[in-house]
């Protein structure tokens, strides 16, 4: 990768990994981009490097930043993720795929590598629920999830039809204490910690004892970066590696993070949508391919990303540890 293009830089992964490419490609080789102008945004990111106002619904201004930049290199993460998807399909469906469709002709004609996230939305009520196989049935009952499914099987095609070095993983929930989460279902992971500091108390809206993969967001970043360093030869899957870390309910996390706030409590309320959405997801996905493929492992379990969260949130929310009650 030299010269790289981040769409959707503004959202959950963006923000940070637009800081980590920096730090190893430096400010001039990144560009940032969002729907939004410049003044609109308040993000600090947009100050680091270089940033164009972008919709990825209009392949005429994909094509002049692509072109003015010398991008060789596009990470497409500008979407709609799952619960605001089910409120409105049809600005998903447009968005997804309409905008990876213009991505990917951009990527054609200029001869650009591209990343394209999925996600363990692309499997479904009769996916394998235990240790799902990289390959299996993807059935998904969301329009996320079909979104996710159809976007991996066209960068399977511009890979074999037109020789676009495409990739992607398949994302479990994202745990990140920079940005706050856009809307997904797996959100609850990350609110939980700023109740657990700022209140004390968490209501969560997802049931016990439901599974889902999860990922501290540092694994996030280096499983792309890793990837899309690795050489292309080594990779077979290529557009849909299942990545994970670990897989817990909120029961396992509620605990883990009691380890550290022992007054925390926390009660449910539960978002029959998102618990829908929730039980058609995997309990936990394998990921020995993309071990195999290209050196995947992750850094952090549940017991390490807990401590780094709360050390960190407690710095960003000047929030004073409490000392213990004997």
């Amino acid at each position: 990768m030299n010269k790289i293009l981040i769409t959707g830089a503004l959202g959950q992964i963006g923000s940070e990994l637009t800081l980590k490419l920096i730090e190893i490609y430096g400010s001039k080789n990144i560009v940032t981009s969002s729907h939004c102008n410049r003044n609109e945004c308040k993000k600090k990111v947009i100050d680091e490097a270089p940033y164009e106002k972008v919709d990825v619904l209009k392949p005429e201004e994909i094509a002049e930043v692509v072109e003015n930049h010398k991008i060789d290199t596009i990470i497409h993460l500008a979407s709609i993720l799952s619960a605001k998807g089910e409120a409105n399909p049809h600005r998903l469906w447009n968005i997804n795929m309409n905008g990876l469709y213009n991505i990917l002709e951009v990527a054609r004609e200029k001869r650009c590598r591209i990343f394209v996230p999925s996600s363990i939305a692309a499997f479904g009520p009769s996916t394998p629920m235990d240790n799902t196989p990289q390959d299996t049935i993807q059935r998904p009952s969301t329009i996320y999830g079909i979104s996710k499914v159809s976007g991996e099987l066209l960068c399977d095609y511009y890979f074999h039809r037109f020789g676009v070095d495409t990739r992607g993983v398949r994302f479990p929930g994202l745990i990140s204490h920079v940005a706050l989460p856009g809307g997904g279902t797996t959100d609850y992971a990350v609110h939980i910690f700023y109740e657990a500091l700022k209140t004390g108390h968490f209501t969560c809206n997802i049931r016990a004892g439901t599974y889902m993969d999860m990922m501290y967001m540092p694994d996030a970043l280096n499983a792309i970066i890793k990837l899309m360093e690795t050489d292309s030869d080594k990779l077979t899957h290529r557009n849909a590696f299942n990545v994970t870390a670990m897989s817990f309910d909120p029961e396992e996390i509620y605990k883990e993070i009691k380890k550290h706030i022992p007054h925390f409590t926390m009660d449910y309320e539960v978002d029959e949508v998102k618990q829908k959405i929730a039980d058609s997801w995997p309990n936990s996905i394998d990921d020995s391919v993309a071990r195999k493929e290209w050196g995947w492992k992750p850094e952090y379990n549940l017991s390490s990303m807990t401590t780094d969260m709360i050390e960190k949130l407690r710095k960003k929310l000047n929030i004073e540890k409490k000392p213990l009650v004997l």
